[in-house]
């Protein structure tokens, strides 16, 4: 085995994104991803069975797909590495399975990571330059408080996760053996919000893009829904923290959002939905940029990466980048599609550990669906 420029093919099977990815050391060769988001969205959600039963359908096509692409053979390949969790059960177990059987085939060693920090991993790809972030959150541009090039994140790193199913503050001591977790959503995540309030509006699914572009028409100002867990017992102080100084909440903001819609159809009132829809988001973002800045400047970070498929939202991207630069943190944005659910961040972690000399997990390992962030990979 190539240890140190490994050649790792990564899968991803935690929710509805098929994804198979190849790397050669930090090098990204092939990014391949098949959703199955479409059979989803007369459900207003992903439906785990439909999801489990896509993975099925996709993963031989992706793979070849993946390989034609990178102009590699399956026997080339040093390693292979699979998200083991956290995720949905059924999807994860399509995944590992295939995984493991191509571990058995061809003889090569396999890592069983965490699809959480997979997502930072994927901030070390030469072939994904990091994104800048426009001060309105529209396409890149320079900006002195973004890093720019190929990345080399520092040892000291916060990750901001944000996703349909996480929403989570992190502390990279090492991306290969040390990720200490600082905050968490303690109910539903953000990209779960946007979809139910999406719903209660009467925009579809996916929620994020569509109250996303709906709100740049409306007054954020114009009603003020909460944001939880920032109230002073909950936060705390630096010196004696509260219970939920960096955590979120957001189910009680979804519930707001659908009081404020009863209260003004009973009336027989004008939805002003747009204007619904900035309020909402602002509480999001808010809230989400504010307690992951107190975070890093309390423990120190000057370097953050903002990842998941919510780091579309352009509110949040231009948010985070001002918070960012106020207090001295670089942000660090890999391009959209990267930020999304794929099997290049796999690859990219899984070669990250070949090269730290971890051994490979073995083939007796079980998908976990609730997988700590704190466990990188799975030992043998």
């Amino acid at each position: 085995m190539n240890r140190s420029q490994p050649l790792v093919l990564g899968i991803e099977s935690s929710c509805d994104e098929t994804g198979v990815g190849i790397v050669r050391g930090t090098t990204l060769l092939t990014n391949t991803v098949s959703s199955s988001m479409d059979e989803h969205v007369r459900f207003g959600g992903v439906i785990p069975e439909i999801a489990s039963r896509a993975h099925l359908d996709a993963f031989v096509p992706t793979l070849r797909q993946a390989l034609a692409d990178a102009d590699v053979k399956l026997e080339e390949v040093d390693a292979i590495a699979v998200t083991s969790g956290p995720g949905l059960a059924g999807a994860l177990m399509v995944g590992v399975c295939a995984a493991k059987a191509l571990a058995v085939a061809t003889g090569k060693p396999l890592y069983a990571i965490n699809h959480l920090v997979a997502h930072v991993g994927v901030g070390l790809l030469d072939g994904s330059p990091n994104e800048s972030v426009k001060a309105d959150g529209g396409a890149p541009a320079s900006s002195p408080n973004v890093a720019a090039g190929a990345p080399r994140l520092p040892g000291n790193l916060g990750a901001l996760l944000v996703s349909g199913g996480h929403t989570e503050i992190l502390k990279i001591n090492s991306i290969t053996d040390d990720v200490q977790l600082l905050g968490s959503t303690i109910d539903d995540a953000a990209g779960e919000a946007y979809d139910k309030v999406a719903r209660i509006l009467g925009l579809g699914y996916p929620g994020g893009p569509a109250i996303d572009k709906l709100a740049r028409t409306g007054n954020p100002k114009a009603i003020r829904f909460p944001r939880g867990l920032s109230q002073p017992k909950y936060m705390g102080t630096a010196e004696e923290p509260g219970p939920h100084r960096y955590d979120w909440s957001f189910s009680g903001l979804k519930t707001a959002v659908a009081r404020c819609v009863e209260q003004l159809e009973a009336r027989g009132e004008e939805v002003p939905v747009a204007d619904i829809a900035a309020a909402f988001q602002e509480a999001v973002v808010d809230v989400i940029t504010s307690k992951a800045v107190l975070a890093c400047r309390e423990h120190g970070i000057k370097d953050v990466l903002l990842g998941g498929g919510v780091a579309a939202n352009s509110r949040l991207r231009e948010l985070t980048g001002q918070r960012c630069a106020s207090a001295g943190i670089k942000l660090h944005v890999p391009p959209l599609d990267l930020c999304t659910d794929n099997g290049a961040m796999v690859a990219a972690l899984g070669a990250q550990l070949v090269m730290a000399g971890i051994g490979p997990s073995g083939i007796r390992f079980a998908p976990d669906s609730s997988m700590p962030v704190t466990a990188v990979s799975l030992p043998a």
